[in-house]
C-alpha cells in the first residue's frame, strides 16, 4: 500500500490554518481519507504552567517538537499512533487519542518547520503570511467567540508574543514551497481579499501560463482584470484579486483540474466556504488556492501509488512505535 501524503500549513496564531484546511480535508473525504494533527496538541505546557514559566507556545522549547516528529514518521510508515490533545478553551492538556494512518495526513501549526528533520517529514510545506492588522482581527475575533479571551487578553497576550513571532515563526517562511497572504481590499467583504501566492520551484507546480500567460508575455486573461502570473527567481508569484469574476475563477480552477484529470471524482463546489460566527461565506481567491493543494495533494499520491516516492523520508534512529507511542 502506498504512504500517506503529508501536507504541512504553518502560521502565526490566527493566520488563517485552520480556514485554509478544512475545505481541502473536506473534499479529499473527510476522516476517512485524512488523518488531521495540530501542532498544538505538542505543547509542552498548559496555559497556567507557560504563565508561571514566562514562556510563549511559539517557542520550540515548550513544545514536544520530537514526539511530532516521531509521529510524524509512524504515519508516513503507515503506522497508527497515539496523539496528545490540547484544549484551546481550558487551557490545558487532555488524554491522548487513536490516529489512524490514512491516505492523506494534513498537519497544521506554528512551528511544524521549525527543524531540519520536521521540514523533511512533510512533501507540501505550506506558510500562510497574512499582514499583520489582518492576522490580529483574525486572532481577536476568533479567541474572543471561541475561546473564551476576553479582547484585553488577546491584545496582551499578541503584544507578549511579538519577539518569538520574530525569532521562532517568521524564518520558516524560508522553508515553505508555497506561501499565501491573503490580502485586504478596499472592500469590507470578508470573502473578497486578495491572495499572493509564491509557487517555489521546490514543487512541480501546474503550468498555469497557458490561461493566464505571463506578465509581459500577453497574458490570455487582462491584467488588472483578472489573476496574474510573474517569474521570479526560481519562483513564481499568482496574484487572484478577490473581486475577480467568477466566470475567470472558474476558468483558472478548471486549468488546475484539468492537469489531475485522474481525481476528477474529487471535484465539488464547496470549496472556498468559511463562516464568520454562524455565516457561511465563499470567497474565489480561498477556493482557487484550495484547488493547487488539493493538485499537490493527489498528483504527489498518484505519484506514489506508481511506485515512484519523490520524498523518501528516514526516521530518527530510536524512534520505534513503542517510543512514541508512549514518549
Amino acid at each position: 500500500m502506498a504512504r500517506p501524503v503529508v501536507l504541512g500549513v504553518v502560521g502565526d496564531s490566527g493566520a488563517g490554518k485552520t480556514t485554509l484546511n478544512r475545505g481541502v480535508v473536506r473534499i479529499l473525504g473527510g476522516s476517512g481519507q485524512v488523518s488531521y494533527i495540530s501542532g498544538d496538541d505538542y505543547h509542552r505546557y498548559g496555559r497556567e504552567q507557560r504563565g508561571e514559566l514566562g514562556i510563549t507556545p511559539l517557542d520550540p522549547a515548550a513544545n514536544h517538537l520530537d514526539v511530532l516528529c516521531q509521529h510524524l514518521g509512524h504515519l508516513r510508515a503507515s503506522e497508527p499512533i497515539l496523539k496528545p490533545n490540547y484544549d484551546h478553551r481550558s487551557g490545558n492538556l487532555g488524554a491522548p487519542s487513536y490516529v489512524r494512518p490514512n491516505p492523506y495526513v494534513v498537519v497544521e501549526g506554528l512551528l511544524n518547520f521549525h527543524t531540519e528533520r520536521l521540514r523533511d517529514a512533510h512533501d507540501i510545506r505550506v506558510f500562510l503570511a497574512p499582514p499583520e492588522r489582518l492576522r490580529r482581527n483574525w486572532k481577536l475575533t476568533r479567541d474572543c467567540t471561541r475561546r473564551g479571551y476576553t479582547t484585553h487578553q488577546v491584545l496582551a497576550e499578541l503584544d507578549r508574543r511579538e519577539r518569538d513571532v520574530d525569532t521562532f515563526i517568521a524564518p520558516q517562511r524560508a522553508h515553505a514551497d508555497i506561501v499565501v497572504s491573503f490580502m485586504p481590499t478596499d472592500s469590507d467583504d470578508p470573502a473578497r481579499l486578495d491572495a499572493h501566492v509564491i509557487l517555489r520551484g521546490t514543487l512541480k507546480h501546474p503550468d498555469l501560463s497557458p490561461v493566464l500567460g505571463l506578465e509581459g508575455e500577453g497574458p490570455t486573461l487582462a491584467l488588472g482584470e483578472g489573476p496574474t502570473l510573474a517569474r521570479g527567481d526560481g519562483e513564481m508569484l499568482l496574484k487572484i484579486p478577490g473581486d475577480m469574476d467568477p466566470d475567470l475563477a472558474a476558468e483558472l480552477e478548471e486549468a488546475v483540474w484539468a492537469r489531475m484529470s485522474y481525481a476528477s471524482r474529487l471535484r465539488a463546489s464547496r470549496l472556498g466556504e468559511f463562516t464568520i460566527g454562524t455565516e457561511l461565506h465563499r470567497s474565489e481567491s480561498l477556493a482557487l488556492v484550495q484547488t493547487l493543494l488539493l493538485y499537490h495533494l493527489v498528483s504527489t499520491r498518484a505519484t506514489i501509488s506508481a511506485g515512484d516516492d519523490p520524498h523518501v523520508w528516514h526516521p530518527p534512529r530510536g524512534t520505534g512505535a513503542d517510543s512514541a507511542l508512549h514518549a
